[in-house]
């Protein structure tokens, strides 16, 4: 009993954050869905010698204004390499294009690195990922934002193909830019959901997501409530 108290807890604690900034009198909110499919794997599929080599492959749809408006697609790629069976190092690159209701297109496109670390626990497996973005937005007045994650996943005792899924993302925008906004906080990510593992090679996920973003000039806030589907392969 005690363990499982811990589990929801934490759970709990994972998506709090986003609660905590969401008291705004004049907050904007819609509905919406994301879907993802994620690729990764080792390198040593190319030659043996790069066992420790690895590379991240993902593809992103996203709706909004209750599923009537496509408005961002997001196509990223990285590689990585293994400092151990628990730390992943990663360089990688992002397209964003975006048409949001009522604004001109943007083709945003970010350069990365990323440090990943995996900690297995007797609840289940936590997992830290940092990454520090250089976001083109227009032009080359570039908008520099680390963002960090913290995920937790725990199988469960009935089915442990099933697992309980959270995680937290925290944006921060580290300077000020004409197209990306003031320094500042820049949006939160939560998600809650279930997971179920097919085999070593997939795993597919579904939940819910918030998320909660500031606008340019810190005065408007908009929490988009999410549908999020995913499915992982790995390789």
């Amino acid at each position: 009993m005690k363990k499982k108290i811990k589990i929801w807890g934490l759970a709990s604690l994972l998506l709090g954050s986003a609660s905590m900034t969401c008291i705004a009198d004049d907050l904007l909110q819609d509905a919406g869905s994301w879907m993802q499919v994620v690729g990764e794997g080792s390198l040593k599929v190319v030659n043996p010698k790069l066992e420790k080599g690895r590379i991240w492959l993902e593809g992103q749809s996203r709706f909004d204004d209750n599923w009537n408006h496509w408005y961002q697609g997001m196509v990223r790629t990285a590689v990585g390499y293994s400092l151990s069976d628990r730390a992943t190092i990663w360089a990688g690159y992002t397209w964003l294009p975006t048409q949001n209701v009522g604004k001109s297109y943007v083709s945003q496109q970010d350069v990365w690195p990323a440090f990943r670390y995996v900690l297995p626990t007797d609840i289940g497996t936590f997992s830290f990922r940092t990454m520090f973005e250089s976001n083109f937005i227009q032009g080359d007045d570039v908008r520099f934002r680390p963002r960090q994650m913290l995920r937790f996943m725990h199988p469960l005792e009935i089915e442990p193909r099933l697992s309980l899924i959270a995680w937290d993302e925290f944006f921060i925008r580290v300077n000020s830019t004409k197209f990306g906004g003031q320094a500042g906080f820049d949006q939160n990510r939560a998600f809650a959901g279930l997971g179920w593992t097919f085999n070593k090679s997939f795993r597919a996920e579904a939940g819910y997501l918030n998320q909660y973003l500031d606008d340019a000039s810190h005065t408007n806030n908009t929490m988009h409530h999410l549908i999020m589907g995913s499915l992982f392969i790995n390789f």
